[in-house]
């Protein structure tokens, strides 16, 4: 497969071709991992409109959503708030963050520098989660989640911990290293109330935001900080245009390689790709992505210099785009669109997390449909017919 989702292209090519709207609800085809909350086919509601820009595209399907939560009586905002994907990993950890309880991720890697304290002190990155005292933890509960987090599905190192007991009262992981004085200070940054406790976790900037996301997560599930009564949508905007891979030493396309740039950013194209901003959104709800989009590039130029940057050859984007590419030659309106996973959209109302459970004939984590058996082994006379000249 030369893209995840298989519609994106011909979106396109509709929309360069004259029609100026066009929408969908069909059968779409993933070439992806198995997942509780994918399938390797699902049904979209998918749209795409000619001369739109980012605001259109949200106002139009915002409308569309809040429609639909109000039908089936979910209370909402009347207006979605709007992060960026930057502001999203530093509050929450995650690019879909669970909106239903504001516990958020702050950052103390400054303030825990310099006494003498290896893990603070070697650490790109120390970031914190400040527990309100609605619940009490006992270190039995906190050894319980370092060993949760140590998971080779996580694969963090541990989490240290600050226990503000007010009156004076202050316990911590790291006595041995940390005055009292020093405590106090750092809780008072933080804004702790006498009965809170902190959970620290340090390491690169990436991996203990993703980390700490996780362990959000996993508290407001175990300790009920999740109202589940709430729904709570979101636009993420903003994110990276390119993503670098350090195996393979190139970029990759965050989203797809037909993401515009947006204008502010253009010109980093040649000079710093990696801080090129990407016209791209995701509507996120209760923790969970139920539709994402992007404002399409519609500049031949631009988007060769994407495939360059990609490192793609002129045999390879020709071979895989090269209709394409030679229709942004006559010339493309601005264009853009979003789609929907019309089953997640079906199980996040729900409150559920897999998606099996909205799908007539769903497939097993191995691609199997268990009902009809398939798919199976070809017989010898199918393979014959198959391979006849």
């Amino acid at each position: 497969y030369a893209l995840p989702q298989s519609p994106q292209i011909f979106k396109q090519l509709i929309m360069i071709g004259g029609l100026d709207k066009y929408y969908q609800i069909v059968k779409c085809f993933r070439d992806e991992d198995l997942r509780a909350d994918r399938q390797p086919e699902f049904t979209q509601i998918d749209c795409e409109m000619s001369f739109v820009n980012e605001s259109d595209v949200l106002k139009q399907f915002e409308g569309l959503i809040l429609h639909l939560l109000k039908k089936f009586g979910k209370p909402v905002n009347n207006s979605f708030p709007k992060l960026t994907y930057k502001d999203a990993l530093e509050n929450y950890g995650s690019d879909k963050p669970d909106l239903r309880f504001d516990i958020k991720i702050n950052e103390i890697t400054d303030t825990v520098k310099g006494k003498n304290f290896n893990i603070f002190d070697k650490a790109e990155y120390t970031g914190c989660l400040v527990l309100p005292e609605k619940v009490e933890l006992s270190r039995k509960e906190i050894d319980n989640l370092t060993e949760w987090v140590k998971r080779p599905q996580i694969g963090a190192n541990g989490i240290l911990w600050i226990k503000n007991s007010g009156d004076n009262s202050i316990k911590s992981s790291f006595d041995k290293f940390f005055t009292s004085d020093d405590l106090k200070s750092l809780i008072k940054n933080l804004g702790s109330k006498s009965g809170d406790l902190i959970l620290i976790m340090a390491g690169t900037k990436k991996e203990t935001l993703e980390h700490l996301g996780t362990l959000r997560l996993e508290i407001g599930k175990r300790y009920d900080y999740i109202n589940y009564d709430l729904f709570c949508p979101a636009w993420i905007t903003a994110f990276p245009l390119f993503e670098y891979d350090d195996e393979e030493k190139k970029f990759k396309s965050t989203h797809h390689p037909f993401t515009s740039p947006n204008k502010e950013s253009i010109e980093l194209l040649n000079s710093n790709p990696e801080n090129v901003i990407a016209n791209a959104y995701d509507l996120v709800l209760n923790g969970n992505e139920i539709g994402g989009g992007s404002i399409r590039i519609h500049d031949y130029n631009i988007q060769m210099k994407i495939f360059e940057i990609l490192g793609m050859s002129k045999k390879e984007y020709e071979s895989q785009f090269g209709f394409l590419i030679e229709a942004l030659k006559y010339g493309a309106p601005p264009h853009g669109g979003i789609a929907f996973g019309l089953d997640r959209l079906a199980a996040v109302l729900n409150n559920k997390d897999v998606i099996r459970d909205f799908i007539a004939f769903p497939k097993n984590n191995s691609g199997k449909d268990l009902m009809i058996d398939a798919p199976a082994r070809l017989t010898k006379e199918q393979l014959k017919d198959m391979t006849k000249k």
